[in-house]
């Protein structure tokens, strides 16, 4: 399915959030701007999606404060950048940690970006360990490329899944999620793509198309949008832009898709409540109008 046979409109996707998800989008997005709009509480039937937050979208502020903020939005899944879960703690500190997540009733549904440059095996087992006391099903990584061999040796050993994120046109390793399915090959089917549909998309990727493509290979998803699909810096909140967010989101509910959609929301980093809070509604009207 392209871009273009999607019929959704932001204003119709709002209009069906309000009726199918019982969640007032856009006014209660700007009394966020003003005031403490708490939403956790706000009765919302199941998405056929597994919708959430890259921690990385709060990462100014300390772990107490993400999670509260986590809370404040109503979301039940993320994805832990390290800044929220130090890797270098030690493994009592790193569950503690972990059980702060839990205990808010939110899903660590992976943790990531994680970098290895080099086939060092210590380094990767270290990281590993990491995501297994941190309760990582899955780690979204950046591995160089001649370290596929250990990271696959590492899969099979700790049963966690490995998303690899494609970085778009300034990624020497990973611009698109093809690059990825490419160079994986046969390889453990817990190893694929954590797909970055801004970086997808300035890499000159049909984001659409790549779900499919992808198929069981697509482990995870970040969600983000853009009004100039050739410039990172013209992120906007998710919705305002050019993405076809709709378009994915119905491919990923025609497949199935049982991984994280996870908003990463890299502007306004000192304030990002307000812009998350909106685009976290956008996305669910969407879950809620293709469930």
């Amino acid at each position: 399915m392209s871009s273009s046979s999607v019929s959704l409109s932001r204003r119709s996707v709002i209009q069906l959030a309000g009726a199918a998800v019982t969640l007032p989008l856009l006014p209660l997005a700007r009394a966020a701007a003003s005031s403490t709009a708490v939403v956790a509480d706000v009765a919302r039937p199941a998405l056929p999606l597994k919708i959430g937050v890259a921690s990385y979208s709060l990462r100014k502020f300390p772990r107490d404060k993400a999670i509260a903020a986590l809370k404040e939005l109503g979301v039940s899944y993320v994805t832990i950048k390290d800044v929220h879960l130090a890797r270098t703690d030690t493994p009592e500190q790193i569950r503690a940690a972990r059980k702060e997540f839990e205990d808010a009733g939110i899903t660590i549904m992976g943790g990531g970006t994680l970098t290895w440059k080099t086939a060092d095996e210590a380094a990767m087992r270290k990281d590993f360990e990491y995501a297994r006391a941190a309760g990582m099903p899955l780690v979204v990584c950046s591995p160089a490329p001649d370290t596929l061999d250990l990271l696959e040796k590492m899969v099979k050993e700790f049963d966690i899944k490995a998303a690899i994120h494609n970085h778009g046109t300034e990624d020497p390793w990973w611009p698109a999620p093809s690059d990825v399915l490419a160079k994986i090959g046969t390889r453990d089917p817990r190893m694929g793509v954590c797909m970055d549909i801004g970086h997808a998309v300035r890499a000159g990727a049909d984001v659409v198309k790549a779900v499919s493509q992808a198929g069981p290979r697509l482990l995870d998803l970040h969600i983000k949008d853009l009004t100039d699909t050739t410039s990172r810096d013209s992120q906007v909140e998710v919705g305002r832009g050019v993405l076809p967010v709709v378009g994915v989101f119905r491919e990923l509910v025609k497949a199935k898709f049982a991984g994280h959609v996870s908003l990463e929301y890299e502007i306004k980093a000192d304030n990002p409540v307000p812009g998350m809070l909106e685009s976290l509604s956008y996305m669910r009207g969407i879950a809620a109008a293709l469930a």
